[in-house]
C-alpha cells in the first residue's frame, strides 16, 4: 500500500472502539435474564410461604442489585470506548 488508500490507524481505532462498545453492551443481557429468573423464583417462594414475603423480597432485591452491577460495568466500558479515545491525537 502506498498510503493513499485503505484506512488510517485512527479510523481503525474508531472502528474497533465501536465494535468493542457494541460487544460490551451485550453484557446487559445476562443481568436482565438473571433478574427475571430471580423475580420468578421469588414470586414462587412468596406463593408457597406468604409469611416470609419481606425476607424473600429483601434478599431478591439485594441479589438483583449485585447482578445489575455487571450490566452497569458493561455500559461503563461502552461509554469509555465511544467517548474516551486516549490513543487518538485529534
Amino acid at each position: 500500500m502506498d498510503g493513499s488508500t485503505g484506512i488510517s490507524g485512527a479510523d481503525l481505532i474508531k472502528a474497533c472502539s465501536a465494535i468493542g462498545a457494541g460487544l460490551a453492551v451485550i453484557a446487559g443481557i445476562g443481568p436482565g435474564v438473571g433478574q427475571g429468573i430471580a423475580a420468578g423464583y421469588a414470586a414462587s417462594a412468596v406463593g408457597r410461604n406468604p409469611g416470609a414475603k419481606g425476607e424473600i423480597t429483601s434478599t431478591m432485591l439485594l441479589g438483583q442489585a449485585v447482578a445489575e452491577t455487571t450490566g452497569l460495568y458493561g455500559l461503563l466500558i461502552a461509554m469509555l470506548l465511544l467517548f474516551v479515545k486516549p490513543l487518538l491525537n485529534d
